[in-house]
């Protein structure tokens, strides 16, 4: 089976949820001091600002399996596209400190939807042998999302808006999230979602137009499955059954943010001011190391499918340790400040080579089709909360110790390599119907 447009269109146009989660998460770096001077706040208030649109993250994750079930995935993506715009509009126009933490609360609800209805509806168009590419993609676009927040944070820091200034960086995101929400309009439904819900000349109509080579024998392979499911209705998702990728999945989204990389991505530009360097030098120094992010996430999407998933976990753990470990060296010995920059830049690029390229992926393939939605919403949740936590207490503990955090997001690291050396299966060119028979699950 080939790529053609309309499965690249469907899987490219989900994706750009990506972008917008991207983004709205990282945009926040260039504006953490400019809001410490606006509202006065503490290192800890300062902490519960980034990580408010945090906590909404882990309501999305939490329940946009709930509307992706019921009304699709598709569908549930435009009302996660209606969340970024409000959340934009309303953070660039905020009157005060809640009006701010509620839309930012807004905008987490799109980021934490789409970070599983995204992947989960790219698993459902895409064939077994380019899946790991096309959700990579995903990930692609929230490292681009990322890079363009950095960016625009340079820009409009350039462009003299004064006081002003963190409302235009916060707000221009609505640019980008009202295109995503007028594209879901010309992408079709998931075809594992039409055939739960028996509609299956829609279905075929698809997996014609995706280029599914053998329609009814993936209809009846999809349809068996959902047989299972149907099967198992009154089972609790929580049971010994699925104990294995309920652990892959809270373990891949617990490591994630366990080895800091978002806590230093929002702190960016105070973790180089810490550092001795100045404003303007922090936004450029930024934008190095998100397009670090954006080269390292492309090269790992060429492999992914080739060297496998577990194979760039490994590597990415041993490279991520290293360079954590030299950062806190740096700030613990107050010496080679020069060697910081290379050192976020190396950690970030061996992250995004393995956790990053690979978490929604894994994630999206390990759950059979019946508990598909929760098991990604699972994930997505421990994703999130492990990222609210970590993030909401880094600036009150590297206010006592800026060594200390890298040093424990290092030892991490370490943790996770032997986690996947031992326990992580390779999901790589296996189809998700074939995945579940492997993991056991009847």
């Amino acid at each position: 089976m080939q790529l053609n447009s309309f499965l690249l269109r469907s899987s490219g146009v989900a994706a750009l949820g990506g972008l917008l989660f991207g983004f709205d998460t990282a945009v926040i770096a260039g504006t953490t001091d400019a809001l410490r001077g606006t509202y006065h706040l503490t290192p800890g208030m300062v902490g519960i600002t980034v990580a408010s649109a945090l906590w909404g993250t882990i309501l999305g994750a939490m329940f946009a399996g709930i509307p992706g079930d019921r009304y699709g995935r598709r569908d549930s993506l435009r009302v996660m596209a209606v969340f970024y715009v409000l959340s934009a509009v309303g953070c660039a126009f905020a009157w005060n400190w809640y009006a701010l933490l509620a839309f930012r609360l807004i905008g987490g609800l799109g980021i934490g939807g789409s970070s599983v209805l995204g992947p989960m509806y790219i698993a459902e168009v895409s064939p077994a042998k380019w899946r790991g590419r096309l959700v990579g993609f995903f990930q692609f676009n929230v490292v681009v999302g990322i890079l363009l927040a950095y960016l625009s944070n340079y820009l409009i820091g350039q462009a003299g808006f004064g006081a002003t200034e963190w409302r235009w960086k916060l707000g221009v995101s609505a640019i980008p999230a009202v295109l995503f929400l007028l594209m879901l309009f010309g992408i079709a439904r998931s075809p594992r979602w039409l055939v739960a819900k028996k509609r299956l000349d829609e279905a075929r109509h698809v997996l014609k137009k995706i280029g599914e080579p053998n329609i009814e024998a993936e209809i009846q392979d999809i349809a068996a499955s959902i047989d299972i499911e149907h099967s198992h209705e009154r089972e609790p998702f929580f049971s010994r059954k699925y104990a294995r990728p309920i652990f892959l999945a809270v373990a891949i989204g617990f490591f994630n943010q366990m080895l800091g990389v978002n806590a230093i991505l929002y702190y960016l530009n105070d973790i180089f001011l810490r550092a001795g360097f100045s404003k303007v030098s922090g936004d450029l120094q930024a934008v190095a190391v998100g397009l670090t992010n954006l080269v390292a996430t492309v090269i790992a999407m060429s492999l992914i499918d080739h060297a496998g998933r577990r194979t760039l976990l490994l590597i990415g753990s041993v490279g991520c340790a290293a360079s954590l470990a030299g950062v806190a060296w740096v700030f613990g010995t107050q010496s080679h400040q020069s060697l910081l920059v290379w050192l976020l830049v190396g950690f970030i690029a061996f992250f995004s080579f393995s956790q990053g390229a690979v978490i929604w992926v894994y994630i999206s393939e390990i759950f059979p089709n019946r508990v598909r939605a929760k098991g990604q919403s699972l994930g997505s949740f421990t994703h999130w909360a492990m990222n609210a936590v970590v993030s909401g207490l880094f600036p009150v503990v590297a206010a006592h110790s800026h060594a200390a955090p890298f040093a424990f997001f290092s030892c991490m690291a370490i943790v996770q390599f032997f986690v996947v050396l031992f326990l992580f299966p390779e999901t790589k060119a296996v189809s998700l119907e074939d995945m579940q028979r492997r993991l056991g699950i009847a």
